[in-house]
């Protein structure tokens, strides 16, 4: 879903009760990852908001990040004597 532009509003958040919240929780939140907003509900009064998070808030990925930091042993890919022999259906 694109992202408003600054001078467009967003449409406001949708109401939704406590328990049409809990029982379509992931709905909800697949629609708060495509941009919609919701304020939930109980006998009227708001009790929290589920909106997607603003752009400062999303975590980046750093690619590269973890270079040099993860090393493998050297014989990672190798296997002993007895696994292999094992494997192939050989006697030790």
């Amino acid at each position: 879903m694109a992202e408003p532009r600054q001078d467009e509003q967003a449409p406001p958040p949708l109401r939704v009760g406590v328990r049409e919240l809990r029982g379509n929780l992931t709905g909800f939140l697949r629609q708060a990852r495509q941009g919609a907003s919701f304020l939930v509900t109980s006998h009227d009064q708001v009790l929290a908001e589920i909106r997607p998070p603003s752009k400062a808030e999303r975590p980046r990925r750093r690619p590269g990040a973890l270079r040099g930091k993860i090393r493998m042993a050297p014989d990672f890919d190798t296997l002993p004597p007895e696994v292999l022999a094992a494997m192939e259906g050989e006697d030790e």
